[in-house]
C-alpha cells in the first residue's frame, strides 16, 4: 500500500475507534442493567480496554506514517519498532482473542458473556463495533504494510504479562465486590477457573502465533 494511503487508512481508523471509545463513555450507567455493577466502570470489561488499545495503535501507526511522508526517517523508525511492537504483541492476538471469544460463547449463552438485558442500553450497532469489525481491522492491518515481530521467547513474556496484569484486575474486583466481571467466572470452581485462565492463555498465544504465520507468508521475513 502506497505510504499516502497507508496513512489515510491509519487516520481513518484511529478516529474510528476513538468515536468508538467516546460512544461508550456516553452510555447513561443510570440505565445499566441490575447485573451489571459500576465498580471499575467500563474498564472492567476486555472488550473496552481492547479499543482503547486499538486507538493507540493507529495513532502510533499514523504518527509513524506521517513521519515518513516529511522524511523524518530516524524519529520514524523508532515510532514503528514501537507500532510493530503494539501490533504483534497486543493489538492483534487481543482483537482475535475479544471477537471469537465472545461470539462464541455468545452463540451458546449469550447470559454468560452479554446478557440480553444490555441490549436496551447498547446499540446493535456499537455491539457489532466492539466485538464484530475488530476483527476485519487486524486482519486488513496485516494485509495493508509488514510487521516485523520480536524474538519469540520476548513477545511471548510481554503478552503473558499483559494477559496476568488483566486476570489480576477482574481478581481485585472480585475480591472488592464479590461480583465476577462476567458472570461465566461464576460457573467455575477455584481450579477450574485457573484451567479457564490457563487455557484463555493458550488460545491467545495461539492467535500470536498465527499474526505473525499470516505477516509472515504475507511479506516474508520482514528486515
Amino acid at each position: 500500500m502506497e505510504i499516502s494511503t497507508l496513512t489515510m487508512y491509519h487516520c481513518l481508523a484511529f478516529v474510528w475507534y476513538f468515536f468508538i471509545t467516546y460512544s461508550i463513555t456516553l452510555l447513561r450507567t443510570e440505565e445499566r442493567p441490575s447485573e451489571v455493577f459500576l465498580y471499575g466502570g467500563q474498564w472492567k470489561y476486555l472488550t473496552v480496554l481492547n479499543l482503547v488499545l486499538q486507538a493507540v495503535f493507529y495513532g502510533v501507526s499514523f504518527l509513524a506514517d506521517v513521519l515518513r511522508l516529511i522524511k523524518k526517517l530516524r524519529c520514524a523508525k523508532s515510532v514503528i519498532s514501537s507500532r510493530d511492537l503494539l501490533f504483534s504483541v497486543l493489538a492483534f492476538p487481543v482483537s482475535t482473542f475479544v471477537c471469537i471469544s465472545f461470539w462464541t460463547l455468545y452463540t451458546y449463552n449469550r447470559e454468560l458473556v452479554y446478557p440480553k438485558s444490555l441490549d436496551g442500553v447498547i446499540p446493535l450497532w456499537l455491539n457489532h463495533a466492539m466485538h464484530t469489525a475488530v476483527l476485519p481491522f487486524a486482519l486488513l492491518e496485516i494485509l495493508a504494510t509488514p510487521h516485523r515481530y520480536p524474538a519469540k521467547k520476548k513477545g511471548l513474556i510481554l503478552l503473558g504479562f499483559v494477559a496476568f496484569l488483566y486476570i489480576s484486575w477482574v481478581l481485585w474486583i472480585y475480591s472488592v465486590t464479590g461480583e465476577w466481571v462476567y458472570p461465566l467466572f461464576a460457573l467455575f470452581s477455584p481450579a477450574g477457573l485457573a484451567a479457564f485462565f490457563a487455557g484463555s492463555l493458550g488460545v491467545i498465544i495461539s492467535f500470536y502465533n498465527f499474526g505473525e504465520f499470516l505477516n509472515r507468508m504475507i511479506w516474508g521475513k520482514y528486515k
